[in-house]
């Protein structure tokens, strides 16, 4: 009896070998595949520039960064209770040039941030 048990032991492990080798195969072509599908897309797409082919600075040199201090606008109340205000009636433009175009700075004695700890005024 264990004879028996021992041939349909060894068959089943010869199966499942076959089976493991199977799926790894499908798992390889599988992968081999990919990366030709990947090459492929690859060649379709446009080279990348040259050296001397990349955008260069205009003439009058590098473009600066701009800062301007703006006012925001008042958002008109609604004129009843259960009205409400639709995104056209708020208007386009959130913002406008301020008059005073200085930079707010720290005051001293100030941690700079809030909650950022320090003394603060004393």
């Amino acid at each position: 009896m264990h004879s028996t048990h021992e041939q349909l032991a060894a068959a089943g492990s010869a199966a499942g070998m076959v089976v493991i080798v199977v799926c790894g195969l499908l798992v390889t072509a599988a992968l081999v595949g990919a990366v030709r599908l990947g090459i492929g897309v690859r060649r379709k797409e446009s080279r990348p520039p040259r050296r001397g082919e990349h955008p260069t600075p205009p003439p009058s040199g590098p473009v600066r960064e701009e800062q301007s201090m703006r006012e925001p606008n008042e958002v008109p109340r609604a004129t009843g209770d259960n009205d409400r205000l639709t995104p056209h009636q708020l208007g386009n433009d959130p913002s406008r040039p301020g008059e005073n175009q200085t930079r707010p700075r720290w005051q001293s004695g100030s941690s700079g941030t809030f909650g950022g700890g320090g003394g603060g005024a004393t």
